[in-house]
């Protein structure tokens, strides 16, 4: 079997007055006063339409150009804001065979990190466009009241990727890639696991599989998603893994790439924004337990809204939604 030169196979891993004037008949000048109104007012209204359209597009586009730049005031580490997308850039992909016949659903589980998705958005974008990648962000906001669940957000994801993307990627939105010669494209041999041990700057365990990871449609299906009983921070990808195992998909990693522990930019401040690492009830118990029929087959969630936002010239698509949960069978999605 052939094996692209960039990956690796793991073991199961937008006046002049110049005389008199003549008199003018009255019936005339009124006619004449008429016209002149209506061509006023005609030119009056296409200076507002010109005025208002101008209006919304910096509306559209300012305000969060702003936000990207004074996050990164804050923060001289993170790569500099790019510079906002042309209008039809899209459009024009469309028609590009050079870009391949795939599309990537970018999966981003979220919840209240602001600063960090200002970043993300048009980051990943560029990138993703420079690699003639074509691809659709969507972040998962999760609205209810329960504990964090990352699995099930990506779950929600897939169901929500509509049918013109066929590969999807898990993808942590503090996580940042560094190095061009990453490979974000179709993997169509197996799973490809972006951020492998060698390249992630935290995480360096050989059955890890978080942070970046790509799948087919195809694949993910057959692992029946992800377990949906992790509510809290941690060890959702543990168990993922041994659903790839469990579906005898070959796992690959990049090969190649000389930048090390530097190949991505970590952009999460723990000493602001605490993980969700109690374990409550049983969770101790469970925590390590295969999770055999849970997945798309029992997630439940309600899609309260969809919206389209673009951050400097960026667009995404903002799912909210409310996870549900069987407090009988996973107490712990509650802290109390």
């Amino acid at each position: 079997m052939m094996y692209s030169s960039r990956r690796k196979p793991v073991l199961y891993f937008k006046e002049e007055r110049r005389g008199d004037i003549p008199k003018v008949p009255k019936q005339e000048e009124r006619l004449l006063s008429g016209k002149c109104t209506v061509y006023k007012l005609f030119g009056l209204c296409m200076v507002l339409v010109l005025v208002s359209l101008l209006w919304l597009q910096l509306s559209c586009s300012g305000d969060m150009s702003s936000s990207v730049t004074q996050q990164h005031r804050r923060d001289p580490q993170l790569p500099p804001p790019p510079p906002p997308c042309p209008a039809d850039s899209q459009a024009s992909v469309a028609d590009d065979p050079t870009w391949g016949p795939h599309k990537l659903a970018l999966l981003v589980p979220f919840r209240e990190r602001f600063e960090e998705l200002l970043v993300f958005v048009p980051f990943m974008h560029k990138f993703l466009n420079k690699k003639k990648i074509r691809h659709k962000i969507l972040i998962i906001n999760q609205m209810d009241h329960y504990r964090f669940n990352r699995a099930s957000l990506i779950n929600v994801g897939y169901m929500e990727s509509g049918n013109d993307t066929d590969y999807l990627a898990m993808h942590d939105v503090d996580l940042l890639p560094l190095n061009e010669a990453l490979d974000y494209g179709f993997p169509e041999e197996g799973p490809f696991h972006v951020a492998s041990p060698e390249l992630h700057p935290l995480y360096h365990y050989k059955t890890y599989v978080g942070g970046i990871l790509l799948l087919t449609k195809k694949h993910y299906h057959m692992c029946n998603g992800m377990s949906n009983r992790f509510w809290g921070w941690g060890r959702e990808d543990d168990e993922f893994y041994r659903r790839l195992r469990k579906a005898e998909l070959q796992l690959f990693r990049p090969s190649g790439i000389t930048t090390g522990y530097k190949t991505f930019l970590h952009i999460h401040d723990p000493a602001w924004r605490k993980r969700d690492q109690k374990r409550v009830a049983s969770q101790k118990q469970e925590q390590f337990k295969v999770d055999p029929d849970g997945g798309l087959t029992n997630l439940r969630y309600q899609v309260e809204s969809r919206q389209e936002l673009t951050i400097s010239g960026a667009p995404c698509t903002i799912i909210n939604t409310k996870l549900e949960c069987d407090q009988i069978q996973t107490p712990w999605c509650l802290l109390s």
